[in-house]
C-alpha cells in the first residue's frame, strides 16, 4: 500500500491571499486551481463565485492543497511542521511566514533542536519551522 497524507487548508474568503502570500514565503507555487462556479462548477452560494473552490500548492518538500469554503471554520488543533536544512534560511522562512502573524515561540535553540520556531500567520494557520 501507498499513502501520502497532504493537509488542506480550508478558508472562507481569502484562499487567494494566502495562496499567493506562500508562494512569496518560498512555500511553492499554486499547480492546480479549481473556482467556484468556473466551468459549470456548482455554485452552493453566489457569494462564493469566483472564490478557490480547491487549490494545490507544491513546492521544494512541500505539498499541501486548499479553498475557500463560506462553512469553514478557524484553523486550529494542527500545525505544519517544516524541517529546513539550514539554519538561515529557517530563520528567513519564519520571519516571512510571521509577518502580520502572531509568534508563539521565537526562532531559536531549544532543548529538542538547534532551531526552532512556532507562529501562527496572518491567515489563522499555525506553523512550526525546525531545523536540526
Amino acid at each position: 500500500m501507498t499513502m501520502q497524507l497532504t493537509n488542506y487548508l480550508f478558508f472562507t474568503t481569502q484562499c487567494e491571499a494566502a495562496l499567493a502570500f506562500y508562494a512569496q514565503c518560498g512555500l511553492g507555487s499554486v499547480v492546480e486551481l479549481v473556482r467556484h462556479g468556473a466551468d459549470g462548477r456548482p455554485l452552493a452560494n453566489e457569494a462564493m463565485r469566483g472564490k478557490i473552490m480547491h487549490a494545490r500548492v507544491e513546492g521544494p518538500g512541500v505539498a499541501f492543497c486548499a479553498s475557500d469554503n463560506d462553512d469553514a471554520e478557524p484553523m486550529r488543533g494542527s500545525a505544519h511542521f517544516l524541517t529546513v536544512d539550514h539554519s538561515d534560511k529557517a530563520h528567513e522562512l519564519f520571519a516571512r511566514l510571521s509577518e502580520g502573524g502572531v509568534i508563539t515561540t521565537p526562532i531559536g535553540a531549544q532543548p529538542w533542536s538547534a532551531c526552532y520556531g512556532k507562529l501562527t500567520d496572518r491567515f489563522g494557520v499555525q506553523w512550526m519551522i525546525h531545523c536540526p
